[in-house]
């Protein structure tokens, strides 16, 4: 059996950090509830002398998490600070009192304004006085990243000495290479005698965009735990996520020597809650829980998934809660994702059809970054109304605005293949369209009703125009056009009505109508 590694989440603490994802005592809440979902092993709950809305938060989720998980609270090493969370803590079933001070020569010197044989003195001090409070103590050597290794052994020698439970090896600033932190760790458990008997853990920044690197190369040298938040939310440029963190446990867990506990199935989900509730977007093309995490874009990417998944695919999107592998249709596609969803949304094509269906694709996949399911389903009904289409829009060019007279330049193509080139003027760009239209169509058709709706998302959406018309006959016919540009769309609109009303009629009648004036 593989080593246990505890998952402590800081998310209501360190991620609180993050300017603009501040959170109240109900929105914790909400929060801790899904981390003990997840099954993490620590809720780092506040900072409780920090604020009485600190100080409620973790009051309240002690009373939450009963004897589901340990419920920590931080402090520096200050009498006051410990008073303050010990109190806050009296809720918990597992209490913890996190506490402790800098190691690194900027922060005795600069910061705390010690010597070293102080910073010492101090550590044993604040390990004891929380020892009355509590039986679990974690001590943190903040900024052991920058520290000198023989002080930091020193140090932490003296809070194992002292009764800590928990050793936290902090890389604060997110300086170390991983290999250095791995080493640092490892010189930890072979110096420091006792610390056998304790917990390592490790809390690494992305300052260098390597702290999940760092945290693995932890654990990787005996560290037992890793402090973590959702999204990776923290000071500057964040913590550790933990959604990388375990399923990179989970996937290497073997040669880590490592496992979790955690509901990965339920990573998905606590990535979108802490999003919502912090106001913090999560970046799409993050690792995990990113809106592209499991998406495919290329031509050869869709082809191999398609194939499959694991081509592309490490991780099943099940096993994070994800919907699914999601294929992105995009001018950068190729046939088979097409043919692929096309078939999901019912509709398939002989292969000496697809190649037409292809290039429109491609012709709307020039004009728009993504191709939804709502142009594909209104593709394929231009295509059907074209296929039985007396007329043709092949072409529209409109000038209109003030004080420039809207004009129309339109090329259609009757039934018999001949195309015609006509210009006309009218008080609108629609107008203009529709009265160039009628210049070359054999009836014609009183507009009734003109409606525009976006089909699809985004600025860049297809506008789907409805048309009704009424014929000669006294009869109402509809056409419907869609296109980027919802003049083209007004324009395919009309002609399909006027389609529609050559169709009906000639079934009617059982006679031709005139393809074209002469």
């Amino acid at each position: 059996m593989t080593r246990k590694i505890a998952i402590f989440d800081t998310t209501l603490r360190d991620g609180e950090q993050s300017p603009g994802a501040s959170m109240n005592t109900e929105e914790k809440l909400i929060i801790a509830q899904q981390l003990i979902r997840m099954n993490v092993d620590v809720i780092e709950a506040g900072f409780p002398i920090s604020s009485p809305g600190d100080f409620r938060s973790v009051q309240e989720i002690g009373r939450l998490a009963g004897d589901s998980c340990v419920v920590c609270g931080l402090t520096r090493a200050v009498d006051k600070d410990i008073d303050r969370a010990a109190q806050a803590l009296k809720t918990a079933k597992r209490p913890r009192i996190h506490t402790g001070l800098g190691v690194s020569p900027q922060h005795i010197h600069e910061k705390l304004r010690l010597t070293e044989d102080q910073v010492v003195e101090r550590a044993i001090h604040a390990v004891k006085y929380a020892k009355q409070y509590v039986d679990d103590v974690e001590f943190y050597a903040e900024d052991a990243g920058r520290a000198d290794q023989d002080f930091l052994i020193r140090v932490v020698q003296a809070a194992v000495n002292a009764g800590a439970t928990v050793i936290n090896i902090p890389d604060t600033t997110g300086y170390q290479l991983p290999e250095d932190f791995g080493a640092r760790i490892k010189s930890l458990a072979d110096n420091v005698i006792g610390i056998e008997n304790c917990t390592i853990s490790v809390h690494t920044h992305n300052d260098l965009g390597m702290a999940t690197a760092l945290a693995l190369e932890g654990v990787k040298n005996g560290a037992t735990q890793v402090e973590c938040t959702i999204n990776g939310l923290g000071e500057r440029a964040g913590n550790t996520a933990l959604e990388e963190v375990v399923m990179a446990l989970k996937m290497h867990g073997d040669e880590l020597n490592a496992h979790t506990d955690v509901v990965t199935r339920e990573l998905t989900r606590a990535s979108r809650l802490v999003s919502r509730i912090t106001g913090m977007n999560v970046q799409a093309n993050k690792a995990i829980v990113g809106a592209n995490a499991f998406a495919h874009s290329s031509g050869i990417h869709q082809d191999g998934v398609l194939k499959a998944r694991d081509t592309y695919e490490i991780i099943d999107p099940a096993d994070v809660g994800a919907a699914g592998s999601e294929i992105v249709l995009s001018a950068r596609s190729g046939h088979a994702a097409l043919r692929h969803r096309l078939a999901e949304l019912g509709y398939t094509f002989r292969d000496d059809e697809f190649d037409d269906v292809y290039q429109r694709f491609l012709e709307i996949a020039d004009q728009k970054k993504e191709v939804f399911d709502e142009d594909l389903e209104s593709m394929v009904q231009e295509r059907q109304r074209e296929v039985t289409a007396v007329y043709t829009l092949n072409a529209l060019q409109v000038t209109c605005g003030d004080p420039l007279v809207p004009t129309a330049t339109a090329t259609i193509t009757d039934e018999l293949g001949v195309k015609h080139v006509v210009c006309s003027t009218g008080t609108g760009p629609v107008d203009a369209a529709y009265k160039a239209v009628d210049e070359v169509v054999a009836v014609h058709g009183d507009l009734q009703e003109f409606a525009i709706k976006a089909i699809t998302r985004g600025i860049d959406a297809i506008g789907e125009v409805t048309v009704r018309i009424e014929g000669q006959d006294g009869r109402i016919y509809s056409g419907r056009g869609a296109d980027t540009d919802i003049i083209v769309s007004s324009a395919k609109a009309y002609v399909n009505a006027i389609n529609r009303m050559i169709t009906t009629q000639r079934s009617r009648d059982g006679k031709e109508v005139a393809v074209a004036q002469e």
